[in-house]
């Protein structure tokens, strides 16, 4: 078992780290808002530091699930950040979804002092790190993801190492672009059956059974006809990674049109009350 340091127990951290602290591993926690950690560190009997210098000094590997790139960037970089305590050899993975470029920085900064990253995005959502059913698109060289790979099979139900550093992030925008089409395409197909006075459950019926079958399908098309959004992955959250996406795609010269449309869809949305509800909620601005 491994001495660990796991910083950001939100939604998605939370869950993961106690998976970790229950498969074995020594765990140290940081979180930037204190009480949640010493609520996790009540919970699992694992202590929690004041800074993620000192959660990360003398572990084997240091994990983090924040925000975004300047979360990452305080935790890792910053004055008092990880990677001025992990001493050579150590093992840096995120779980962050951020820029392919900070993810390339990190690997940089790494490599200098003997420190292993991967950058490793997640898709599954609260319910995937709760039950330890993650997917993961990895980043990075491939003893770092030879060390990584046990310490994730903790939370992940698949891990994929997708390329050398940035490529797991690169990865996950393909993941939201994917869902992004899809979720426009089932709520414009939830909004015509309703206009068409069809029954809706002929309607998810036949389709679910068909090539137009998805997990969104399968898991939003009845929240999304009842109206109901507060739950799962944030449209906030889902511009970011979008914007993320988008800039990517103005340094590789990718066409992304749908998805520019779509994030202004979204933004819509937002404006509509709907920032902290679920990506699903994108058909209310064909129905409101």
């Amino acid at each position: 078992m491994a001495k660990i340091a796991f910083i950001g127990l939100g939604v998605m951290g939370g869950p993961m780290a106690g998976h970790l602290a229950k498969a074995g591993h020594e765990m140290t926690v940081y979180n930037r808002t204190a009480a949640k950690a010493e609520s996790w560190s009540e919970a699992y009997g694992a202590p929690h530091a004041a800074t993620p210098a000192q959660a990360a000094k003398g572990v084997d590997a240091v994990v983090a699930c924040v925000g975004a790139d300047a979360d990452v960037e305080a935790v890792t970089l910053g004055p008092d950040g990880a990677f001025a305590a992990m001493h050579d050899g150590t093992l840096f993975i995120d779980h962050t979804t951020v820029s392919a470029k900070l993810a390339r920085t990190l690997a940089e900064a790494g490599a200098a002092q003997g420190t292993m990253c991967v950058d490793a995005p997640v898709s599954g959502g609260q319910a995937g790190a709760e039950n330890g059913t993650l997917a993961i698109m990895c980043g990075g060289e491939k003893r770092a993801m030879t060390l990584a790979e046990p310490i994730m099979h903790a939370y992940a139900a698949r891990i994929v190492h997708c390329g050398g550093p940035g490529a797991g992030q690169q990865t996950k925008m393909c993941n939201q672009l994917a869902i992004a089409g899809v979720l426009q395409g089932l709520s414009e197909a939830l909004h015509f059956a309703r206009a068409s006075d069809l029954d809706l459950n002929r309607v998810f019926e036949a389709l679910s059974g068909g090539a137009a079958q998805s997990w969104q399908m399968n898991n939003r098309w009845w929240t999304m006809a009842k109206g109901e959004f507060d739950f799962g992955f944030a449209i906030n959250w889902m511009r970011k990674d979008l914007g993320l996406a988008i800039d990517e795609a103005a340094e590789n010269g990718a066409r992304i049109d749908l998805a520019k449309l779509v994030d202004g869809y979204y933004a819509e949305v937002q404006k509509m009350g709907g920032a902290r509800q679920d990506t699903s909620a994108l058909v209310r601005r064909l129905e409101e």
